[in-house]
């Protein structure tokens, strides 16, 4: 989408909100599934632009079994994959109803970093921000955040297919 267009239904150039996006919708729009679905909501979204993707970290998640069991850590690695679902969930709901439960492919992740250990009882806030957009390939920024502070970082870029 070029950056002068509207980025609405109704040609204002008005950015379009939706407050809040609760699990069932996030189901629709991607298809993970337990136990690799990484966010339970989102928020403050900014169709074509960004939003907040919410992650409820329990002790019961099925990665602390060995990861590790003495102090549990959440998987760095399954923190990108929160973006990166918060990131699939923003761009299948500005696509519009066309796109939902088409799949979105990593194609780069760079400058990642891990600034602290998240465990149960934190709460991951996923801010995404969309850098780009050209065709079906979109890049993204996002930083995670516990009680405001960043645990982890990323820039990385994803296409959107159909199954």
């Amino acid at each position: 989408m070029d950056l002068t267009e509207p980025n609405n239904e109704d040609g204002t150039g008005a950015a379009t909100t939706i407050p809040m996006i609760d699990i069932a919708r996030i189901m629709h729009a991607i298809p993970h599934r337990y136990p690799m679905l990484m966010i339970d909501r989102m928020e403050d979204i900014v169709l074509n632009e960004s939003a907040v993707g919410v992650k409820n970290v329990t002790v019961n998640e099925h990665f602390f079994q060995g990861h590790f069991p003495e102090h549990p850590v959440m998987p760095g690695v399954l923190i990108i994959e929160a973006m990166a679902q918060t990131s699939a969930v923003l761009v299948v709901e500005s696509l519009g109803a066309h796109a939902a439960g088409r799949l979105v492919y990593f194609m780069t992740i760079e400058n990642a970093k891990f600034r602290r250990p998240v465990g149960p009882g934190d709460q991951l806030r996923i801010h995404v921000v969309r850098e780009r957009r050209r065709g079906n390939v979109w890049k993204f920024k996002a930083v995670a955040r516990v009680d405001g502070v960043s645990v982890a970082e990323a820039t990385y870029a994803a296409m959107i297919m159909d199954r």
